[in-house]
């Protein structure tokens, strides 16, 4: 009896958990008492195998819930703005920053209607895009391109133009290129330094320009730009936050945005603004005493971007000298050769000033050079062409370079032929050498008349000064902001000079960068523009610029 009143009570106690349309124990047992042991272990065995598969169910129900949510989580975003590469967030590139993109909001506003703003286009001097800014392509250079493109419109083996579009002698060097092109076309991948014909004209070119020693087309590698060799080059030097990169301020901010990405340390040493963008000695002496990590290379941007200056031969000598003395190896930046306008300046390069120098220097200082077709009087950035010539390199170190060129197979070969002509170009007595001449004439006077049209605006100016634009495509002028402004600046949370460029774009549609995006010295402000717009929109931009910037001094002293 014992064991029948425990029995009767915890089945009592089930019956109260299992729905009772399934078993009602505490009925049965209350009205017959004499039911037998072996019903009733079969009707409690009933009761716990339904409540245990009860509860089994729902555990496995919430279990898939926990996992159906997992699932979904998973499935939402793997990569997220926590877990991407926390190197990629620190790069900043002002070029093409925040205000730039408001820049493209209201183009694309004011070609859709819109009036709220004050002016009726956007005059954009934020990058140094010449074709974007309707300087017209040489025509030369196109027709070689197009002949690489389009055989079949190149002239025939006679001689004769039967399609009138692409003369004799551009449709020799486009099928000159396309010789030593695999399978005779541009669509081809082509060796991952460049066609091998346009590597010895790029040799050539640099023996003829520098009038000293000898060039080894295997020491030049074309890339996607000057920018894809500087990035190639950055990554060669450097493993990790103890290596310093000895870089120019203000500089052009790939610089910055590489050793960003590489975490690599930035080794900043100051042009003086005082004495045009100049750099002396002794303050690289000084930023190499105040780093605290060991220098590895040091950067030179000649002639000057942001700061349009162009070095002496005697300033490039110090440099060679200073990177001996400091074991460095030298990166010459040096797109802008074509680029000079002051009376008086004249472009050396880094190798011809090094090789003239002689030994010990000669052969011992690791020095790379850069070119492009983006800049000088070809402004042919979409091509994306470049080309780096290296000196002095460890033969060890030359091949993991090129192991690491090759992994990106090639450069785009249309943008190599362009390339070519850049430094293989029509000579007296080709048939487009006078067309060629005039066309790289005026868009070089052209542009030595908005260098000196842009630092004659800023410097009459009340509260504005700028260094002469002695080369490159920019000025970048000093601006003195009120106390005032400077103050509203940081309750909106801006650096002063971004508010200014900001405001500047939002009232009269001008487009700029703010000087804080290329480094400059604390407490100093500055923008960079380019002078690459067509007269008529630099004229009209020192108008308004002019207005806007009394105005800014009015409302806020």
């Amino acid at each position: 009896m014992k064991l029948f009143a425990f029995l009767s009570f915890n089945f009592s106690a089930l019956a109260n958990i299992a729905p009772r349309r399934y078993v009602d124990l505490e009925g049965m047992l209350s009205t017959n008492d004499n039911l037998e042991l072996n019903m009733l272990w079969g009707y409690g065995c009933h009761c716990f195998t339904f409540i245990w598969n009860r509860e089994k169910e729902e555990m496995l129900q919430r279990n898939a819930s926990k996992v159906r949510q997992v699932a979904a989580s998973a499935r939402s975003k793997v990569l997220t703005i926590d877990s991407m590469n926390e190197r990629v967030k620190a790069v900043q590139y002002a070029v093409r920053g925040p205000i730039v993109i408001r820049a493209g909001e209201i183009e694309n506003q004011l070609k859709a209607g819109s009036t709220e703003f004050p002016f009726d286009e956007v005059i954009k001097c934020n990058i140094g895009d010449a074709h974007a800014m309707q300087q017209k392509p040489i025509t030369y250079l196109r027709q070689v391109v197009c002949g690489t493109v389009n055989p079949e419109l190149m002239a025939d083996a006679s001689g004769e133009n039967n399609n009138g579009v692409i003369p004799s002698d551009a449709s020799e060097q486009a099928k000159r290129i396309l010789a030593s092109c695999g399978g005779g076309s541009v669509g081809a991948y082509s060796n991952s330094t460049g066609v091998p014909v346009i590597r010895a004209d790029v040799a050539r070119y640099i023996e003829k320009r520098d009038g000293i020693g000898s060039v080894d087309p295997e020491n030049v590698m074309l890339s996607t730009g000057a920018s894809g060799s500087i990035t190639t080059l950055l990554k060669m030097l450097v493993n990790g936050p103890q290596d310093g990169i000895m870089i120019p301020i203000p500089q052009y901010p790939l610089y910055s945005a590489c050793l960003a990405e590489f975490n690599a340390t930035i080794v900043p040493y100051y042009l003086n603004e005082e004495t045009n963008w100049s750099l002396n000695l002794e303050e690289l002496e000084r930023a190499y005493a105040d780093s605290d990590v060991k220098p590895k290379a040091i950067c030179i941007i000649n002639p000057g971007n942001p700061t349009g200056q162009v070095a002496s031969y005697e300033n490039i000598r110090n440099v060679l000298e200073f990177a001996h003395s400091r074991g460095l190896f030298v990166l010459a930046d040096e797109v802008y050769q074509d680029n000079v306008y002051a009376e008086g300046a004249a472009f050396h390069s880094f190798r011809k000033v090094l090789l003239e120098m002689g030994e010990p220097y000669a052969s011992s200082v690791e020095l790379a050079s850069f070119h492009s077709t983006s800049k000088g009087y070809m402004g042919e950035c979409g091509f994306r062409s470049g080309y780096m010539e290296i000196l002095n390199m460890d033969e060890d170190v030359k091949s993991q370079l090129i192991k690491l060129i090759s992994s990106r197979l090639c450069p785009p070969v249309p943008g190599q032929a362009a390339m070519d002509v850049v430094v293989n170009p029509p000579v007296p007595g080709d048939d487009s050498y006078e067309l060629y001449i005039e066309e790289r004439t005026k868009v070089l006077s052209d542009l030595k008349y908005k260098a000196k049209l842009v630092a004659d605006t800023f410097n009459s100016i009340e509260g504005i000064s700028c260094q002469p634009v002695q080369g490159a495509m920019y000025a970048f002028p000093n601006i003195k902001l009120p106390e005032k402004f400077i103050k509203e600046a940081g309750q909106k949370g801006l650096i002063p000079d971004a508010y200014y460029c900001t405001l500047l774009l939002e009232q009269t549609g001008i487009c700029v960068v703010a000087g804080s995006g290329f480094r400059q010295k604390a407490g100093s402000w500055h923008f960079r523009t380019t002078i690459l717009p067509p007269k008529e929109k630099m004229e009209k931009f020192a108008k308004l610029f002019t207005e806007f910037h009394l105005g800014i001094l009015a409302k806020y002293e």
